[in-house]
């Protein structure tokens, strides 16, 4: 179901929420959840990415930092780890709940992707496996590890590919510590966020 807000009211709830629920510590790493997807926008803005690709990169983990009650989709796939590499399967989480409050398919599309993007990027890059953090290269096995055969070629026919590789490479380096006062709010991402919603729903 599409949320009955409008677009302003969208984005003031769901940057609240990214404020309010991102203040726990950021999987395996030094910052909080909040921190690294703020870095990792920040990185996209610095790049000259558009729009729909920034946006992505500011709510690319949510679906690992919104309540479990918030969404279906959560309860629904939601498959816990005894290890600590937090919700197994959040990128569809993520991408499920930002499709409900009306963003774009290729936004969604994007979320989805930043497993996809490590496990294409391991699959074809030695050095890149071995710049991961241990964290990440933990969680890597958990997402079905490096991608082969028709999942490999599949990703690389994507039309989005390069978006999606972009994405995870700022999602990589967006683990810095004290660096929160050169690093820019989430509401100065309002203006955007809320002209994209207004645009998807016209």
């Amino acid at each position: 179901m599409i949320s009955s807000q409008n677009p302003s009211q969208t984005a003031e709830s769901l940057v609240a929420a990214l404020e309010k629920y991102g203040q726990g510590d950021y999987i395996g790493e030094s910052i909080s959840q909040l921190e690294h997807c703020l870095q990792a926008a920040h990185q996209a803005k610095l790049s000259g990415a558009c729009d729909e690709l920034v946006i992505a990169a500011l709510f690319h983990d949510i679906g690992q930092i919104i309540p479990l009650e918030s969404t279906k989709e959560a309860r629904m796939n939601l498959r816990e780890s005894d290890e600590n590499v937090g919700r197994v399967g959040h990128e569809a989480i993520g991408a499920a709940y930002l499709r409900n409050l009306g963003f774009s398919e290729t936004v969604c599309r994007l979320v989805n992707s930043h497993v996809a993007a490590k496990r294409y990027l391991t699959a074809v890059n030695r050095k890149y496996y071995d710049s991961l953090s241990s964290a990440s290269q933990k969680s890597l096995a958990f997402q079905g590890g490096p991608f082969q055969g028709a999942e490999l070629r599949h990703f690389e026919q994507d039309p989005l590919r390069d978006e999606m590789v972009s994405l995870r490479l700022w999602d990589d380096g967006a683990k810095l510590v004290d660096v929160e006062s050169t690093t820019p709010r989430a509401r100065s991402y309002m203006e955007i966020i809320t002209a994209h919603l207004a645009q998807t729903a016209a």
